[in-house]
């Protein structure tokens, strides 16, 4: 995918200070600190429009970008651990449900997940949930460059047991190295 420009354009937390649904949307959502942010850098190819961190928890809003003047990608606060207040993360789960289950311009939903770690029953969950509401998911799993391609074989299989998927419905990802980056556009292309 060529990208000729991906810009920043607003936060929000609830639907009335959303930018104007004009345009597809595919959002990104994963545990803090999964990777999502780098994830979104990469595909466009820039280093800093999505502000990345090593802490937990420094997406606290839904984030839009415009890219190519075509399409939004909406990077979403991290679910898990993050250091911040609990009522905030009470807020953030009710923000990111009113918007994934209302937000008409949204195609497809990235996962984001950590290849080191096994999908948890909040992943299993969550694609279960958007399944049920008619939402196309994207599983990612990133940091691909931290494990052998052997424990990355083995990482996968794990995961598309989890969510008893077939081979095809799982996308390893490094944001260092590209590693599934052109699969991934693919994917969001066959969304938009």
């Amino acid at each position: 995918m060529k990208i000729r420009s991906a810009e920043f354009i607003k936060s929000a937390v609830e639907p009335k200070q959303y930018p104007a649904g004009r345009f597809p949307e595919i959002a990104f959502l994963g545990r803090s600190n999964a990777g999502k942010s780098s994830l979104i850098n990469t595909l466009v190819n820039r280093k800093r429009l999505v502000k990345t961190s090593n802490t937990p928890g420094k997406t606290r809003h839904l984030n839009f970008f415009l890219i190519n003047e075509k399409w939004m990608f909406v990077d979403l606060p991290g679910y898990g651990y993050a250091k911040v207040p609990i009522t905030l993360r009470k807020n953030w789960k009710q923000w990111i449900e009113t918007y994934l289950q209302e937000r008409e311009s949204l195609k497809g939903v990235v996962l984001v997940m950590d290849i080191r770690r096994t999908p948890r029953q909040e992943e299993l969950g969550l694609v279960e949930w958007l399944t049920d509401r008619k939402r196309r998911c994207i599983l990612v799993m990133t940091k691909a460059d931290k494990l052998s391609k052997a424990r990355q074989l083995r990482q996968g299989a794990a995961a598309l047991e989890a969510f008893s998927k077939g081979p095809d419905a799982l996308i390893l990802f490094s944001a260092k190295t590209g590693q599934g980056k052109d699969s991934l556009w693919e994917a969001i292309e066959a969304c938009l």
